[in-house]
């Protein structure tokens, strides 16, 4: 019996995304289940939950600027967080959302891309020209950037997208679903994996 991908909902500008977007497909080969990148922009989530940007929280926000930097640590990985932040991610996720369909192979090198290039190198993916850098890195030309994000068909692949995660319950970024179990942040992917292994 065919066993059930792990979603991977995120948004590129978020933080604790791409801390995730390190450990995530390592996490999903050890429990032999496929990895289901999906890109979904996190204001109309906000706008459902009533939130806004963590950094943009009283309190919250004050912490998150110590806890994300700590984590990235913790996790071994390089962070620089960017300016701006956050950036608009609509562009970039349409690209991913195209590479999904028409160059599969490519789609989770762009997404790691497209991380690596706003949280570790300060380059602002809300800029086309950074795009088309991180597409001709990737062999890709930039053209093709500029036809997915002016795809009909890529924009409503990428509202479904959202819509999608509304109707599952997801209630911000980064956040798991497998076998029908939900898993909001990137400091669940310990209890993921443990769920994975013995479910409680």
């Amino acid at each position: 019996m065919p066993v059930s991908p792990i979603a991977f909902f995120f948004d590129f500008s978020s933080p604790y995304s791409y801390l995730a977007s390190t450990r995530i497909e390592a996490l999903a080969a050890k429990h032999d289940r496929n990895l289901e990148w999906v890109p979904i922009l996190l204001g109309p989530v906000f706008a459902m939950t009533g939130a806004k940007p963590l950094t943009d929280q009283p309190l919250k926000g004050d912490y998150a600027r110590i806890d994300i930097p700590r984590s990235a640590r913790f996790l071994g990985v390089p962070y620089a967080h960017p300016e701006p932040f956050p950036v608009a991610t609509y562009q970039a996720a349409r690209a991913l959302v195209g590479l999904q369909r028409d160059r599969p192979e490519l789609a989770a090198p762009w997404a790691h891309a497209c991380f690596a290039a706003y949280f570790t190198q300060g380059r602002n993916i809300a800029e086309v020209p950074v795009l088309h850098e991180l597409a001709r890195d990737l062999g890709l030309d930039a053209a093709r950037i500029d036809a997915w994000c002016a795809d009909p068909q890529i924009k409503a692949q990428l509202k479904a997208n959202g819509d999608r995660a509304l109707q599952s319950g997801v209630c911000g970024a980064p956040f798991f679903i497998v076998d029908e179990e939900p898993f909001w942040g990137v400091d669940r992917l310990p209890q993921l994996d443990a769920w994975l292994t013995a479910r409680f």
